[in-house]
């Protein structure tokens, strides 16, 4: 077996989990970057939220927060939220509320 096809099943014992690597999210220099972008995304709109240095639960529990005050759908994919429309400048007053610096990227 190689390291591009690990076993994952054996006929002698069945299943073999593999340990997830876990992976490790560059630190940021503390500014909040939120970001709209709308290529690859047929012309809809989204607000990308990066720079929060925290684990995947605290951030689920902010994008929570944020997609109910603003009233629409996100998710959280890799260390980065995402908040569909443009929201740019409530999103900013709500993060600027936590005690957060933060700055509008991008146009």
């Amino acid at each position: 077996m190689s390291k591009d096809n690990p076993l994952v099943y054996s006929t002698e014992t069945g299943r073999i989990d593999t340990p997830k690597a876990v992976v490790q999210r560059p630190k940021g220099d503390g500014i909040v970057r939120i970001q709209k972008q709308t290529s690859g995304r047929k012309g809809k709109g989204v607000c990308l939220i990066s720079g929060i240095d925290a684990d995947d639960a605290t951030l689920a529990r902010i994008a929570a927060e944020l997609k109910k005050k603003c009233g629409c759908g996100g998710a959280v994919k890799e260390g980065i939220i995402e908040i569909q429309g443009d929201n740019r400048e409530l999103l900013k007053s709500l993060l600027e509320a936590k005690g957060m610096k933060v700055k509008l990227a991008g146009g």
